[in-house]
């Protein structure tokens, strides 16, 4: 996840990762709108030594997700913005860009 990019740029990489390869799978795992902070970790931990990429990565991703509105966390609990509930009922893809086109119509 190294990169020559700008700093906005490499946060977006960061979220668009986050969201396709740690988030969404775990969503559909669990097959709920929400998860623990411990789901996500355990996922994180997962990916990351599958993929040998390092720890901090998604770390900076949740929370631009959050920033972004596609996340909401209340306590531990982290679950995903109510637009997107039907993908998840679908078990439909929806990668970074249909989550943050969901989450910004009005």
């Amino acid at each position: 996840m190294l990169s020559e990019k700008g700093k906005y740029a490499s946060a977006t990489q960061n979220r668009r990762w986050v969201w396709s390869e740690i988030i969404w799978p775990l969503v559909l795992e669990v097959n709920d709108v929400s998860f623990t902070l411990k789901q996500f970790q355990n996922k994180r931990k997962k990916i990351c030594q599958e993929q040998n990429v390092s720890i901090n990565v998604p770390s900076r991703g949740l929370v631009s997700l959050m920033q972004k509105g596609i996340l909401l966390k209340e306590g531990e609990i982290y679950s995903i913005h109510y637009r997107l509930i039907p993908y998840m009922r679908l078990k439909a893809e929806c990668d970074y860009s249909t989550a943050i086109h969901e989450v910004r119509i009005k």
